[in-house]
């Protein structure tokens, strides 16, 4: 079963990206471009939290 469009990534532990609606939410929550946010989570996995970490140490 596919995600719900609905949802925002927001509530997840895990980004997703092969789902456009959740690479909007997480861009959009963490303030970034899909090709920083694939960065960051080829860089340290799916973790939301990892990301969110990874992401502002860098800035």
């Amino acid at each position: 079963m596919a995600d719900d469009p609905k949802k925002t990534g927001l509530d997840r532990k895990l980004i997703a990206l092969n789902e456009p609606h959740e690479v909007r939410s997480w861009t959009e929550a963490f303030g970034v471009d899909e090709q920083t946010l694939r960065a960051a989570v080829a860089a340290v996995g799916n973790s939301a939290e990892k990301v969110r970490e990874y992401l502002f140490e860098r800035k």
